[in-house]
């Protein structure tokens, strides 16, 4: 009897430990299952995150360089139309005047501005070759009448009837026409023409 119930005591026994182990087999099992699901959903979430987060980049860095083409083209498009203003600006725009000499076959007034100036102080109109004054007229009418400085001969500067006036009569080297210049003193601002005339002869030859 009492072997029989100490058998009886082994076989629950061991019942009890199958059953606790097939427990602990099951259990160990699905948190093995969840542990591999969250490795394997875990870097696929990961990589999800980092693809949004690239893409976000991307479209950022897109939007950015977009931002940066727009300003550079709004700058370029400023620049051109500012150079287009200093262009119309600097366009010489010439009218026709009447000429009472004979020796003259067409006269002209334009919207020429002074050419500027490195003299500093009271001005007194010099009538010397060399001097700075000299110089500045010469310049004043080589623009007028549109001959390089390095290509026109000066046959005469002289004094154009009042104070910080002067006429210069000038050519191209080759003397294909002759201009009389009309020339006004600008304070700070240099010489500016305000009339030309082209002669049928050189009269200050």
């Amino acid at each position: 009897m009492n072997d029989k119930h100490s058998r009886l005591n082994k076989f629950e026994k061991r019942r009890k430990n199958t059953k606790a182990i097939s427990v602990f087999i099951v259990i160990g099992s699905i948190l093995l299952v969840l542990l591999i699901g969250l490795f394997v959903f875990g870097d696929d979430d990961n990589d999800t995150d980092q693809a949004e987060e690239k893409k976000s980049e991307l479209v950022i860095e897109e939007s950015g360089q977009e931002e940066t083409e727009k300003d550079n083209n709004d700058t370029e498009a400023e620049e051109s139309e500012e150079d287009t203003e200093e262009e119309e600006d600097e366009t010489i725009e010439k009218e026709s005047v009447e000429s009472s000499d004979d020796n003259v076959t067409d006269a002209y007034t334009a919207n020429w501005k002074p050419i500027g100036t490195k003299q500093e102080g009271e001005h007194t109109t010099q009538f010397e070759k060399e001097t700075q004054d000299w110089k500045e007229m010469e310049q004043a009418a080589s623009l007028a009448a549109e001959i390089d400085e390095s290509d026109m001969m000066t046959w005469r500067i002289e004094n154009g009837g009042a104070p910080q006036k002067t006429i210069a009569t000038v050519s191209d080297n080759e003397e294909t026409e002759v201009y009389r210049v009309y020339l006004s003193w600008i304070d700070e601002e240099g010489w500016q023409p305000t009339k030309v005339e082209i002669l049928k002869e050189n009269d200050k030859k």
